[in-house]
């Protein structure tokens, strides 16, 4: 973020549980960055706690979580409780990437996340601006 530039609002991003795939997350958080946001990165194995607790510190407006070893669902549950819980009942909740193992149609996988309570959930090929226009548009939706 250049100085005396606004932000467009605050961001959490980071691989879930015991993922260490990154390379997806850095490109995202390098759009992000240059769409205008200010991206705090939890870098690989974070857990949920730290998520939210990193979006309460900061007081974020969404939470960008990337996994591709397939382990995403069952790392995800009860992520949406536990940000109500917290007071984050308006964060936005993002999930990227091979977020189940094998191969179901995506159609599945994000019916998954949308049930979980997440605002959105993406495939592994999907570029950044698809991201980015969605985010600018839920933002703008909840009036931030």
């Amino acid at each position: 973020m250049e100085a005396g530039v606004t932000s467009k609002g605050t961001l959490i991003t980071g691989v879930i549980g015991d993922d260490v795939h990154n390379m997806g997350i850095g490109i995202l958080e390098y759009a992000l960055r240059k769409a205008g946001f200010t991206v705090v990165s939890l870098g690989i194995h974070t857990s949920q706690e730290e998520f939210i607790n990193a979006a309460l510190e900061t007081k974020a407006q969404a939470i960008l979580i990337s996994s591709l070893s397939g382990h995403g669902a069952l790392m995800c549950e009860g992520f949406r409780d536990k940000c109500l819980e917290a007071g984050l009942e308006d964060i936005l909740l993002y999930a990227g990437g091979r977020l189940v193992v094998g191969a179901p149609p995506w159609e599945e996988t994000e019916k998954v996340f949308l049930g979980m309570g997440f605002t959105r959930a993406y495939p592994p090929a999907v570029l950044p601006g698809a991201v980015i226009a969605d985010l600018e548009a839920d933002l703008q939706r909840i009036g931030v």
